[in-house]
């Protein structure tokens, strides 16, 4: 994965490890290697949340008269959105790492974003495969097979809901698509204005860190769905001038952004009480952060936290809980 680049040499190779490990899987629960986000620096209002990415044209092959019937997707976040319009019945095939919905564990896995099993793949005969955008020889596969590709790229919000649309069309589920694409936008301002008006906290995103460390510390930056929920649900993101999806942070830019509230989402089930607070406690090295001193740093374990897809209202509320606990009653 391409967040593993900017990982320095150190003696900590072994829990690097863990580390690279661990956001590897949040990026390939969330549908992708690296979050390449294609939105700018200001998130959309909630008004424009479908159209937040018209700028990114579905692909040419967009279009299709025949609405597919067998559907494999290596993509986890656009699985769920597949199940979330009702085509779920025509998923034959689902990525190592799906898990949700439950319906998902009774199909058959087709390897993942590094490790597609090409042969599996074509023995489910499918009709369209849903890749990563970087999976460029099993797209070549898959055209040499006489079978449609959904070429899956990352973006914001709106382009979440785009995507949700493209799918509809592409399945024949394209009422279904724009009845769950207008929830979530319903849901997504319903929160905004849950929070309107009330000073926005400078937050710290945590997307990855070393475990009971202040080292490998990596956090969302100014693009990109985590920054857009982050924005809509009331809080003012610390690293948004940085036009990335993701940054590694050191402890002094941690220092000089001054963050009032610290979020640290992580993937994957929630562990025992006495290992959060150790975990919590980690931070307390950093004891001039004012989210620190003011004991405003929280840990969040949830999956639907890290996917672009349905359930992106759930995270919004998540963060607005925590930012804005007055609004929540």
């Amino acid at each position: 994965m391409s967040v593993a680049a900017v990982i320095r040499h150190s003696q900590h190779g072994a829990v690097r490890a863990v580390v690279l490990f661990l956001i590897a899987l949040i990026a390939v629960v969330a549908g992708g290697g690296v979050w390449w986000y294609q939105v700018g620096r200001q998130p959309a209002q909630p008004d424009a949340l479908p159209q937040a990415e018209r700028k990114d044209t579905p692909p040419a092959s967009a279009a299709r008269p025949r609405p597919a019937q067998r559907v494999v997707s290596l993509v986890p976040a656009v699985t769920e959105m597949l199940f979330a319009i009702e085509a779920g019945s025509q998923v034959v095939g689902v990525s190592s790492y799906d898990t949700y919905p439950d319906a998902v564990r009774q199909l058959p896995r087709v390897g993942a974003l590094v490790d597609p099993d090409v042969e599996r793949v074509l023995s489910l005969e499918p009709d369209l495969v849903v890749t990563y955008g970087s999976q460029e020889e099993l797209q070549q596969q898959l055209v040499r097979a006489g079978i449609a590709a959904f070429d899956y790229r990352h973006g914001g919000v709106g382009h979440a809901l785009d995507t949700m649309r493209t799918l509809g069309a592409r399945t024949g589920h394209a009422r279904e698509a724009v009845r769950e694409t207008t929830r979530i936008s319903t849901a997504l301002a319903a929160i905004t204005q849950r929070v309107a008006g009330r000073k926005r906290p400078r937050t710290l995103l945590v997307i990855g860190r070393e475990p009971l460390a202040m080292r490998g510390i990596y956090v969302s930056a100014g693009k990109g769905f985590l920054h857009e929920l982050l924005t809509l649900a009331g809080g003012d993101d610390v690293m948004g001038d940085i036009p990335r999806e993701s940054v590694q942070a050191t402890t002094e830019t941690i220092l000089a952004r001054a963050p009032e509230v610290i979020l640290e989402v992580r993937s994957g089930p929630k562990p025992d009480a006495t290992t959060i607070d150790r975990e919590r406690r980690a931070w307390s090295r950093l004891s001039g952060v004012p989210a620190v001193r003011s004991g405003r740093v929280y840990l969040l374990y949830d999956n639907a936290l890290v996917v672009p897809g349905p359930r992106m209202p759930l995270a919004a509320e998540q963060f607005a809980r925590v930012m804005h606990p007055e609004a929540f009653p």
